[in-house]
């Protein structure tokens, strides 16, 4: 079937072409006949069509309801493809997937998201330090912008390390997949892209107060070129904080990226037995 909607800029709609790029994409789902997939953005189907004949069955959520529209006539006879017309942030998937005679959540998600909407996306599908997804997914293969996509694997001391890689490491393992050009698309976007693949899993030593280390990374990436006993003064006494510092082996002039999650974890733990700034 040939699409006849244009790719609409107000949806950050970009249209994967690259056969190869398909591929890895799925390859790194890892699909067995059993796993429910759930594709955010469908777009004209060219990964729902590999998707639907590999997994149990597949839940592609459009916003778009001309594309929604061409989608069903597309999929007619694919029985094992639920097509929801909707906003992925504000869709109570349960709920529909109740409707549609109690089919089961999916456990994998595979999907070419809108760019501009990645944080939101993520939140949604892993939740955050303080509420964890409650039903984690067993994998989330992701095509993003690259440079998302590097801050999301980084390691600490790296420029790209900051506040979401913290947030996100925290809640799942990150894998860079692949890169991913401007030219494997139609239109190309004026970015590069990258396909990573998420494998959300509870943290071995999960921060005692998650409310606590929320506030703790918001102040310690703040200013990223302070060093972090400047950052967190409002919050701790700093030869207190250089005490804990000296405790957890962290560098008295060390910043917020110098610290891996394990680190931000243990200060956010041990600060929790230290007396704040009154």
């Amino acid at each position: 079937m040939t699409f006849s909607a244009k790719p609409r800029k107000k949806f950050g709609q970009h249209w994967l072409k690259s056969e190869p790029i398909l591929a890895q994409i799925v390859a790194a789902a890892e699909l067995q006949a059993s796993d429910r997939v759930l594709e955010i953005g469908p777009g004209t189907g060219v990964l729902t069509r590999r998707l639907v004949t590999q997994a149990q069955h597949v839940v592609a959520v459009e916003l778009d309801y001309d594309l929604c529209r061409q989608l069903m006539t597309q999929f007619a006879k694919t029985q094992n493809l639920l097509l929801l017309q909707g906003d992925i942030l504000q869709l109570d998937l349960a709920q529909q997937l109740t409707l549609a005679n109690d089919l089961p959540m999916p456990n994998k998600v595979v999907a070419n998201i809108p760019y501009y909407i990645t944080g939101p996306i993520l939140e949604r599908l892993l939740g955050t330090i303080a509420r964890p997804h409650p039903h984690p997914f067993d994998s989330i293969v992701l095509l993003v912008q690259r440079e998302i996509a590097q801050r999301l694997c980084a390691r600490p001391g790296h420029k790209t390390f900051g506040g979401l890689t913290v947030k996100v490491q925290y809640l799942a393992d990150c894998e860079l997949i692949c890169a991913v050009p401007p030219k494997a698309f139609q239109p190309p976007p004026k970015v590069d892209s990258a396909v990573i693949r998420l494998r959300p899993r509870p943290l071995a030593t999960p921060a005692n107060n998650p409310q606590r280390l929320q506030q703790l990374l918001k102040l310690g990436f703040g200013s990223k070129r302070k060093m972090l006993r400047n950052n967190l003064a409002a919050v701790i006494e700093r030869a207190s904080l250089l005490e804990l510092f000296a405790t957890l082996d962290i560098a008295d002039n060390a910043r917020a990226e110098d610290l891996s999650v394990a680190d931000w974890v243990a200060l956010s733990n041990k600060m929790l037995e230290t007396p704040r700034v009154s």
